[in-house]
């Protein structure tokens, strides 16, 4: 049995925890702010932007609409995207991603698909490193941009659109977090290509009424979709990245409130068995003196 002075070092050491988690939500809850903010603020453009490509998307068809927009036609070669966090202390905020894109990865696999992935965070490249080592064509680690803006999702973007214009890619899909609440992060799988058009209804836009006008574009929707589409394959993926680090600073926040109550536990539990083992071998030490008085 634990002696005395190995109970009180516990108790030390299970209260530098409490601190060092305590303080880690306090930090999570400042950060959360900015990033929810950043979150929200991105919704709108997206949007909109997916609105405008939808109305334009509905003037073009055959073989004069972009690639970007119809594909090459074919669903054998995949390229999936999975966006997660740099760091850990989240709970089973970047498990919960990986463990959607494994699946969507495996069900292809077994379709008989040609699968690449690109791992976005190091939280993603590590077990999907170790999953399909043989998948895995490139990483990003997002630490290294002090501020998460277009630097981070351009690169990205970029070799996305490299690999379907090299015919690397019939279809991408974007893994990521969407950020709900503090309490609540859903994994979510997006279609970046062929870029999926939906009218304004569905992306919770007005729809515009134009009382019998029709719009005539110069240049022509084709032109316009052509320079359109990279920008918004890059909105897609920054608007997720700030979903994800939103969800994430929500997920670490709620861990570490988690972690610094099962601590107060624990140094409750603990200090009531030290103050029992104190008692008891208080009473024992006056037994022994009262039996020994006796005896003299």
């Amino acid at each position: 049995m634990a002696s005395l002075k190995e109970m009180r070092n516990r108790i030390g050491s299970v209260k530098a925890t409490q601190k060092i988690t305590k303080a880690m939500q306090m930090v999570a809850a400042a950060k959360l702010k900015r990033a929810q903010e950043q979150a929200e603020n991105a919704r709108p453009y997206a949007t909109r932007m997916a609105s405008v490509i939808a109305n334009l998307a509905a003037g073009v068809s055959g073989d004069g609409a972009p690639k970007l927009l119809a594909g090459t036609g074919a669903d054998q070669r995949h390229l999936i995207v999975v966006a997660t966090a740099d760091k850990g202390l989240a709970g089973g905020f970047s498990s919960n991603v990986v463990r959607a894109a494994r699946d969507r990865i495996n069900s292809l696999i077994a379709q008989g698909k040609d699968v690449r992935v690109i791992a976005v965070g190091k939280k993603s490249r590590d077990p999907l490193t170790r999953l399909f080592s043989d998948k895995v064509v490139k990483s990003f680690e997002l630490s290294e941009h002090k501020v998460l803006g277009l630097p981070a999702a351009q690169p990205i973007a970029e070799l996305i659109a490299e690999s379907f214009e090299d015919g690397q890619a019939d279809v991408v899909t974007l893994f990521y977090s969407q950020f709900k609440s503090v309490i609540s992060q859903v994994p979510t799988a997006s279609q970046l290509i062929p870029a999926v058009v939906e009218g304004p209804e569905a992306l919770g836009a007005e729809p515009i009424d134009l009382n019998g006008a029709v719009y005539e574009y110069e240049p022509s929707e084709e032109e316009i979709l052509e320079t359109l589409l990279p920008r918004n394959l890059t909105t897609q993926i920054l608007a997720a990245l700030y979903e994800n680090q939103a969800g994430f600073f929500g997920a670490q926040m709620a861990a570490m409130d988690n972690a610094t109550r099962n601590a107060g536990d624990l140094i409750n539990s603990l200090t009531l068995q030290y103050n029992r083992k104190r008692q008891a071998q208080i009473t024992t030490e006056l037994i022994e003196i009262i039996a020994g008085a006796e005896a003299l």
